[in-house]
């Protein structure tokens, strides 16, 4: 198979990154090595037949990485069509919640802790201002989607919220919003600052934070007092993105955030021996799109930056959506409202049958006689 635009990024100038000397962790070095593994046969080969002419065909593997290009496709038509079946008859709503970039460097050193702790802190800012009668008096149904890059594959951390405008009571009715995104920004945007920073800010007291490279002089206490108080001056603004009245069109619409990663193939324009030039979306909303150059080294620096730590669940569900209670909330809810807005389409589908259901594309079909029984005969594992 023909080599895509990023493993050609990684086979120029991964060795001369590597000698660069830069820091990469386990993680990131295993994200590199999928990259240019991936459906190249080092990690094995899948291998069918028509039975009728002969005719034979072989497979690359994919490495399944979650922050490979070429792999997300599946995983994310699965997982869409898995919350179909739990999208409830209210309208849904996209706010994005973003760090100020002061605030980068400290990250990136706690990137498992803080992570998290962003999570929990839009999390608990949604389920409580929600839990208030003034608001909504309900939990909602949230989905939570971290990313950490921007159009230029810089440092850009921000959360992507999708939320259910209808929830469940504490006496287990429904109540839905009567119009538009149910939080005022400003109270959004008060409540979220002031949970942050003073979690942060308890973070720092106990001992719970690392500090090396540029964030290591808030060892000193005066230093992290002056930027605690800086980032309080700030305007920490949540938006709004989107809102959507046709209930299944925000599921389809969360789909491109969920397994989407810093830069898809199709974004790359040209690779050579020495650079990488991409496309990005315009500076401001309806701008003309900009090209952009990077030598490959940088190119694959700031893409490892966004690797995240090994085992971190960057989708996280909340509300009436919590692992713990969604199977029997939502049964409660499609009871209440009388019906299940949608049902999944693809469970128990072998991949032949997914990939001819969403791709129109069956691979069950002999290519060269077209007999419809081409049959798996076998397989080659890797050395990878």
């Amino acid at each position: 198979m023909a080599r895509s635009k990023i493993q050609q990024v990684w086979d120029f100038s991964y060795e001369d990154f590597n000698s660069s000397g830069l820091f990469q962790s386990d993680v990131q070095k295993k994200a590199s090595r999928a990259i240019m593994d991936c459906k190249s046969g080092t990690l094995g080969v899948n291998i069918s037949q028509c039975p009728d002419c002969g005719h034979t065909e072989f497979h690359n593997n994919s490495c399944r990485n979650r922050h490979c290009p070429n792999c997300q496709a599946v995983n994310r038509e699965i997982w869409t069509d898995k919350r179909r079946a739990e999208v409830i008859d209210t309208p849904y709503f996209h706010v994005v919640f973003t760090l100020p970039h002061e605030l980068n460097p400290l990250i990136y050193c706690n990137q498992p802790l803080l992570y998290g702790f962003f999570h929990r802190c839009c999390a608990e800012t949604l389920l409580e201002l929600s839990a208030d009668k003034k608001h909504l008096g309900a939990a909602p149904g949230i989905i939570q989607v971290l990313h950490t890059w921007n159009q230029e594959l810089s440092y850009h951390v921000h959360m992507h919220c999708i939320i259910s405008g209808g929830g469940l009571t504490p006496d287990r009715k429904i109540r839905k919003t009567k119009s538009g995104f149910f939080i005022p920004v400003r109270v959004l945007r008060d409540k979220f600052k002031g949970k942050y920073l003073a979690g942060l800010d308890s973070l720092y007291k106990n001992g719970s934070l690392t500090f090396s490279g540029s964030c290591q002089k808030l060892h000193n206490s005066y230093l992290w007092t002056e930027l605690r108080n800086a980032l309080y001056g700030k305007d920490w603004c949540p938006y709004i993105k989107e809102t959507f009245h046709g209930f299944g069109n925000a599921i389809e619409y969360l789909g491109r955030y969920t397994h989407k990663i810093a830069i898809s193939n199709s974004r790359i324009l040209s690779v050579d021996e020495q650079q990488v030039t991409f496309s990005a979306r315009g500076k401001n909303p309806g701008g003309p799109r900009r090209i952009l150059t990077l030598k490959n080294t940088e190119f694959i620096r700031r893409y490892l930056m966004h690797v995240l730590p090994s085992g971190f669940q960057k989708i996280r569900y909340y509300g009436f959506l919590n692992n713990r209670g969604k199977t029997k909330n939502l049964k409660l809810i499609f009871t209440l409202q009388g019906h299940q807005r949608f049902r999944a389409r693809y469970i128990n589908l072998s991949m032949a049958e997914l990939i001819k259901a969403v791709w129109k594309v069956d691979i069950r079909i002999c290519p060269e006689c077209g007999c419809f029984r081409m049959q798996n005969i076998g397989r080659t594992y890797g050395t990878s």
